[in-house]
């Protein structure tokens, strides 16, 4: 079996294989031997779980999911790992590799067709280029999920973890904790991967709520009245809502008022419950 944090111990497999590192695809693997059996253990993965894994590189953490669950489904787009994984992951009988790419796939139907009825869990190494769309996706498709335990870069793991409401919030903040309760599980320096990224990284897990937190007249509206006022920062809601989503200034601001904000009032403070409100105000069928 390969020690797959030594470098040293896998470069000759890659070499064999014609792999080198992608820049373009933000291949950075993990040479930390701690990081990827804490990421298995706090994702909440048991012997009875399945768990859907985006990006395996060589196969890091992915060794570490397939001690702990039932089956790991991998979802990887460099054909050019597809060798180098079926060396690295030889000795587990329950692992299985798709050659595809994430966001072009039906994920439900894919989960459906792999795991049946299993209780399953997403944990991956996201590239970090593609991170948000990802965990949208991710969300957006209401797959059948306990929890999505992923690494993402340390910036968009506080920005996803913050308080709706607070000054690090922003859409994706508000987007993500509608359909999920997020938590920081710990972070990961630079040094931790070969080739070492700029900046360093954090695991995050975002446990699927049942139900959105709030009520709302509708859904796709929300998120564009989300959008529209996270999408210029420096602008106070009332402008940025009514050039985002085409709206009279006079109709925002009413709705400011009756949810009780000053007609100045920026996005980052509005809590959860105060979007939905003014979401609700503004909604025309």
């Amino acid at each position: 079996m390969y020690n797959l944090t030594d470098i040293e111990s896998v470069m000759p497999l890659m070499k064999k294989n014609g792999f080198n590192f992608s820049k373009n695809l933000g291949q950075n693997f993990i040479i930390d031997p701690g990081v990827c059996p804490e990421m298995a253990e706090r994702s909440g993965i048991d012997r009875e779980s399945a768990v859907l894994e985006i990006g395996p590189g060589i196969g890091v953490l992915t060794a570490e999911l397939a001690k702990r669950a039932k089956k790991v489904l991998c979802i990887e787009l460099d054909k050019r790992l597809l060798p180098v994984l079926a060396e690295t992951l030889k000795d587990f009988d329950n692992v299985e590799v798709v050659n595809a790419d994430v966001m072009k796939l039906d994920l439900g139907k894919l989960i459906e067709e792999k795991f049946g009825d299993t209780d399953v869990y997403v944990c991956a190494n996201l590239p970090y280029y593609i991170t948000s769309p990802v965990i949208m996706k991710l969300l957006e498709s209401r797959l059948p999920v306990k929890a999505i335990t992923v690494m993402v870069q340390k910036e968009a793991a506080d920005r996803i973890c913050a308080p709706v409401g607070s000054r690090d919030s922003g859409a994706i903040t508000v987007a993500v904790n509608y359909y999920a309760q997020t938590e920081k599980l710990f972070d990961v320096p630079s040094e931790s991967f070969m080739p070492s990224p700029k900046v360093d990284s954090s695991v995050i897990r975002m446990n699927i709520r049942e139900k959105p937190p709030v009520e709302i007249k509708d859904e796709e509206f929300f998120f564009s009245v989300v959008k529209a006022a996270f999408g210029q920062r420096r602008k106070t809601a009332l402008n940025s809502l009514s050039s985002g989503l085409g709206i009279s200034k006079q109709t925002v601001e009413q709705a400011l008022v009756n949810c009780g904000f000053d007609t100045n009032v920026r996005a980052e403070t509005m809590t959860m419950d105060k979007l939905a409100e003014i979401c609700n105000c503004l909604f025309k069928k």
